[in-house]
């Protein structure tokens, strides 16, 4: 009946219906001109679309305008899955992170940590999975933000964050370099590890020696606790090298991870190799440019041969004891021998280049249980053959043995990787 008499009443005013249609036809206009902003919105939108829709439905009654309310906002047939899953701790730091997606391809993927440090990764080139071409820290938490797109351009997107795991237990790491050290041009990094390493090829990567002139050290395992470097040939003096660790975040054996993540930098000095050659009983020392001298010596006897091949000074010590109890496998007479002056170690079975203060034999004969020994006075004289020797050398100086009866120094022997053919190195 109201309606009736509305219309009723609406026929009956001609000129008030005109004012009341023109109302309506602006009234319409307006929200139609509404509803097709909401529309130009798309998917992400459709909170605000739906909010319109309410209001249309309200003033309208029902009218053109609510059709637009009744359309359904679109969603992205992309499925994006991240692994590991939102909130997982304890994640594997190597091959733990990875996101995919179904029924679209990804457009963008950041991995950040809590101070907003960027993890590098790469898009597969078919646009369906994502990984770090790196490895992931321990111990820290990552945000993972990835967007993709389906075939209609509509975007998907997820946010999430997981843990990585803080190590029971790490295998120390250390080396024979001293930070900003001088050493010579035969100089080996030689590193140990705590525990025995199982991850070999994760370890080596993680070790890097390099010099400033591009010379590279390779790596080579001696059993599984001692990896050393060295490059094909003696370095070039005056090169800059760095020692890189990144091992913190290697799991170099089965839930073990690496202790160390810096740099060590250290030089390598003059020129200076030598030559002892036991059968005539002389060192050649090379200062490089040309510059040598011979030096009388006396190496190990036919009982006690010194070893042949190339050998690197390890230490130096103004005076040492030497005592046979101490070396394996010596014939003989027993010594005790409690201030040898200017001992320069080359091997840690015990043979060593110093002065001698008890014997004659410098020249003429080999007489020593192995080592290599120049004239020099009890207590040491800075004047002596053997004094002059010690000054002159520095740790990394390549000491090599000829023409002993002896047989090839191991590689693992000191620092003697240099007798290693570069081939199995």
């Amino acid at each position: 009946m109201e309606t009736v008499r509305t219309a009723g009443a609406v026929a009956g005013r001609g000129r008030r219906a005109r004012r009341s249609a023109t109302a309506l036809l602006v009234g319409g206009v307006l929200l139609l001109g509404t509803a097709a902003c909401n529309d130009d919105n798309g998917g992400g939108g459709s909170t605000d679309a739906k909010g319109t829709a309410g209001a249309t439905a309200g003033t309208g009654g029902g009218g053109g305008g609510g059709s637009t309310a009744d359309a359904a906002p679109k969603t992205s047939a992309a499925q994006l899955t991240v692994t590991p899953a939102d909130g997982a701790a304890d994640v594997q730091p190597k091959d733990g992170l990875q996101v995919a997606v179904a029924s679209g391809k990804l457009t963008s993927v950041a991995v950040t940590d809590k101070n907003g440090k960027a993890v590098a990764g790469k898009i597969s080139d078919d646009g369906l999975s994502w990984k770090p071409t790196g490895q992931l820290a321990v111990g820290t938490t990552y945000t993972v933000a990835a967007q993709a797109v389906d075939s209609a351009g509509l975007v998907a997107a997820s946010t999430t964050s997981f843990t990585t795991l803080t190590p029971a237990k790490t295998a120390s790491t250390n080396d024979n370099i001293a930070d900003n050290g001088t050493y010579g041009v035969g100089m080996i990094v030689s590193v140990r590890f705590g525990k025995a390493i199982k991850n070999k090829e994760a370890v080596e990567a993680g070790v890097t020696v390099t010099g400033s002139d591009g010379t590279v050290a390779r790596g080579h395992w001696f059993g599984n606790q001692r990896l050393d470097f060295r490059p094909e040939n003696f370095w070039a003096p005056g090169t800059k090298v760095t020692v890189k660790y990144r091992l913190k975040n290697v799991e170099v054996a089965p839930g073990v991870y690496g202790d160390i993540d810096k740099d060590e930098p250290f030089t390598i000095g003059r020129y200076q190799v030598s030559t002892v050659d036991a059968a005539a009983h002389t060192m050649t020392v090379d200062h490089g440019g040309g510059r040598t001298e011979v030096v009388p010596i006396t190496a190990g006897n036919d009982d006690n041969p010194s070893w042949n091949g190339t050998m690197v000074i390890s230490s130096k010590e103004p005076v040492t004891r030497m005592n046979s109890a101490t070396v394996a496998n010596v014939k003989g007479a027993e010594y005790d021998v409690a201030d040898v002056p200017h001992a320069m170690r080359l091997t840690t079975s015990g043979t060593y280049v110093h002065g001698n203060y008890w014997s004659s034999a410098f020249g003429k004969s080999n007489a020593s249980h192995g080592c290599v020994g120049l004239a020099d006075a009890k207590g040491g004289s800075d004047s002596s053959n053997g004094g002059k020797f010690f000054k002159s050398s520095m740790i990394g100086d390549v000491v090599k043995i000829k023409n002993s009866k002896g047989q090839t120094v191991a590689g693992d022997n000191g620092w003697s990787g240099w007798t290693v053919p570069w081939s199995k190195w």
